[in-house]
């Protein structure tokens, strides 16, 4: 089993570079040089299905390939065929016996899709804990966050120089990018109108990928957990319902009629998913309120098709809008809240205030609230870097 996940092995491609090779639009994922490749590491790589995770993984072992004294020193592993953590020890003991019987100081180990393995974090704790893994590089990668169930914490003390990367689907600038080297207000429209319909999710782009497999893969994670696929999609459109309001889990819960406590796990959930993000309240006297009513967004315009198709609602252009520009904010400042008060801000992050409006500007507003018309957009979010 060892044997056809790595080809390299025995001097043969692997069939992604393959595939790489032959797409249309391809790049070299920025988040790969925010991994740790010092021993001991153990990396967490995070984020929705088909963003591009394995390609990613695939195309770091191509660089490392050039770089370790033997070949066996590179180890990858797709965790989608385990079914508990005793068949992923099974799996790294049987890589170890072969490291070791190589005289490999140093490996680097990769982990692919392990989030759904029952219990996987197990296998991973005993080894670190036993020494085993002391000069290795371990990445371990997952569509479904893996703070689920406080797996992060499991961790405390046992990560050495790991990272967390979160991999998220093209930003506006990196996708502009693809077609364009400059930025031009009429090329960029004419790309933003592209991204609207297509999100950073470059397998969509090169046609590997439809809008109803992402609604696929999110039911497929759900019964996974033991979550019921018709409450989760209902909640969802709820969530669709009152944006971009905010809402509280007391709203949601009326609304589809379960228990405020029901509609918060569903939430978060889709959270773990990377498919939705909260975005809190924010006090005029700088304090977060998290009991206050909360924004909940999309992360993309893709996933919002996908959840337009398996909710039977319609999003409407201005929610996106202000939803792109939450999400762009987010993540180049790893935090979003908002405001509101005799005005509302959509957006504050670092030292930014961003009030979106569709149409033109309208309503007064203090001189630090940048205020963004629907044309405006596209350039706010390239130049968001």
């Amino acid at each position: 089993m060892l044997e056809v996940q790595n080809p390299w092995w025995f001097g043969e491609s692997d069939r992604d570079w393959e595939l790489f090779e032959k797409l249309t639009y391809k790049v070299r994922p920025k988040w790969l040089d925010g991994l740790s490749l010092k021993p001991f590491s153990l990396n967490f790589v995070v984020g929705p299905r088909r963003v591009g995770k394995t390609i990613g993984i695939k195309l770091l072992i191509k660089e490392l390939l050039k770089k370790v004294s033997t070949l066996y020193a590179v180890f990858y592993f797709s965790c989608d065929v385990l079914e508990d953590y005793k068949e992923l020890l099974e799996v790294l003991n049987e890589y170890l016996r072969l490291k070791r019987r190589k005289g490999i100081k140093t490996a680097f180990i990769f982990l692919d899709e392990v989030s759904l393995v029952e219990d996987w974090w197990r296998a991973l704790k005993f080894l670190i804990d036993r020494g085993e893994l002391r000069d290795d590089v371990v990445t371990v990668t997952g569509s479904i966050s893996l703070a689920l169930g406080r797996h992060f914490e499991t961790f405390g003390g046992r990560r050495g120089n790991g990272r967390t990367v979160e991999v998220m689907p093209l930003s506006f600038h990196d996708y502009y990018s693809l077609f364009y080297d400059e930025f031009f207000p009429s090329t960029g429209k004419e790309v933003f109108e592209n991204y609207l319909e297509t999100g950073g999710y470059l397998a969509y782009l090169n046609g590997t990928l439809k809008v109803e497999e992402l609604v696929g893969f999110l039911k497929a994670d759900l019964k996974a957990l033991e979550r019921s696929t018709d409450l989760a999609r209902d909640i969802m459109g709820a969530i669709l319902d009152k944006a971009p309001s905010p809402t509280s889990f007391n709203a949601i819960a009326k609304a589809v009629g379960v228990s405020p406590h029901t509609a918060r796990d569903y939430v978060e959930l889709f959270e773990a998913f990377h498919v939705l993000l909260q975005v809190l309240y924010l006090g005029g006297d700088g304090k977060i309120y998290p009991r206050k009513e909360r924004k909940l967004i999309l992360r993309d315009p893709l996933i919002v098709r996908a959840m337009e198709l398996w909710t039977r609602r319609k999003v409407d252009r201005a929610v996106l809008y202000e939803w792109l520009v939450q999400e762009h904010l987010y993540r180049k400042f790893g935090e979003v809240y908002y405001y509101r008060n005799s005005y509302e801000v959509d957006a504050i992050a670092g030292n930014l205030k961003v009030e979106v409006k569709s149409g033109e500007r309208g309503g007064r507003y203090p001189k630090d609230v940048k205020v963004l018309k629907g044309s405006e957009v596209p350039g706010f979010l390239y130049n968001l870097t």
